[in-house]
């Protein structure tokens, strides 16, 4: 393993305790605000020091609290790319990708800071200082100067969040290729979902100091071991359970039972599904023999350019006061397609797509 990190530090609200171990492959960090995901980076980079624990990089110690050692930031060959991308504002592109390589001859360190110039798209802005770069440009530029010092770690820190839409996809696209290419261990710190999925080959959540899951990021997101990590990953529908049989359900907040795929070790607590999993049936026949399906009418709706959020009310025409049982996402080219049908319409909650948690 590149990097082992078992560390513990108190902070006011809670006291930050996390345990992996990642390859050269990229590690998405995911949590809410305040999870403790930055501090994590600041830990393994040596800008803060944990209380207690152990940091390795590449089998050379970084930190350990039993042995007394703590390797000064300068020398361990961390690159850090912060969320403000901290440029020095009074150096210039060149200048700011060199800042780390003073320890090098001269016309090496020329020689790094024009490889990274080019291989970030930089040509043309090396002597312009950081107010005169775009969002864009001043992100590769902190980029480049974190690969200068050819890193055995690369963290990066909500790299994309201070971007637009348009840029943030532009970037995002570099960032696939830079981290394609690099061979270390790489962190990518983010609370965006799609972003972590998109970025990671591995994911690690993180909630309130804790580690609440950590592995490929499609079983985590396939199967979360607890509410908490699925709703961390975008699971909006919950609801109490408890078991009929080996593989039905009974969904007492949906009011339904639900036959499951799903092995079921110990009695189930709680049946989850995501929202773009809802099945919307476009024609239905009471005696369709399908699994799962149930009528439901719309309470409500929101959208975006291209998707529709459905708050569905099910079995019975809603009051003026019920609540939604279900969330749904589907695309509006979908949505065209029944949004004119006669009520109520029909969903199908397929076996394969509820996630049990058990007790």
């Amino acid at each position: 393993m590149a990097l082992e990190v078992q560390i513990e530090k108190r902070l006011k609200a809670y006291t930050l305790s996390v345990a992996f171990a990642t390859g050269p492959k990229t590690l998405a960090v995911l949590g809410p605000s305040g999870a403790g995901k930055t501090m994590t980076l600041r830990c393994i980079a040596g800008l803060e020091r944990p209380d207690s624990g152990r940091i390795a990089l590449n089998n050379r110690v970084l930190f350990d609290s039993a042995q007394n050692i703590n390797v000064p930031s300068r020398d361990r060959r961390v690159g850090l790319l912060f969320q403000s991308y901290a440029l020095f504002p009074h150096l210039t592109v060149a200048e700011n990708i060199a800042f780390g390589l003073e320890r090098l001859a001269p016309y090496d360190r020329l020689t790094r800071t024009r490889e990274q110039i080019s291989a970030l798209h930089l040509d043309g802005l090396e002597n312009r200082r950081p107010r005169e770069l775009s969002g864009g440009e001043q992100q590769r530029a902190a980029l480049a100067r974190a690969l200068a010092i050819a890193p055995e770690a690369l963290l990066l820190d909500e790299p994309l969040s201070a971007l637009d839409t348009h840029l943030r996809s532009q970037i995002e696209h570099q960032l696939l290729d830079t981290l394609s290419a690099y061979r270390g261990a790489a962190l990518l710190v983010t609370h965006n979902i799609e972003e972590a999925y998109r970025l990671g080959s591995d994911l690690l959540v993180l909630s309130r100091g804790q580690a609440a899951a950590f592995g490929p990021k499609e079983e985590i997101f396939r199967h979360p071991p607890t509410v908490e990590v699925a709703r961390l990953t975008g699971c909006k529908n919950f609801s109490a359970a408890r078991n009929i049989s080996a593989n039905e359900i009974e969904a007492t907040d949906w009011r339904c039972r639900l036959r499951v795929t799903q092995k079921i070790a110990r009695p189930a607590t709680q049946v989850g599904i995501r929202a773009h999993q809802i099945d919307f049936l476009e024609s239905h026949n009471s005696s369709d023999a399908a699994d799962n399906v149930f009528p439901c009418w719309p309470i409500g709706t929101s959208e975006t350019p291209f998707r529709i959020t459905l708050y569905l009310k099910l079995h019975n025409a809603p009051t003026n006061n019920d609540h939604p049982d279900l969330q749904a996402e589907v695309f509006k080219e979908k949505y065209q397609h029944f949004k004119d049908a006669p009520l109520p319409w029909h969903v199908r909650l397929a076996p394969e797509s509820l996630i049990i948690f058990p007790r």
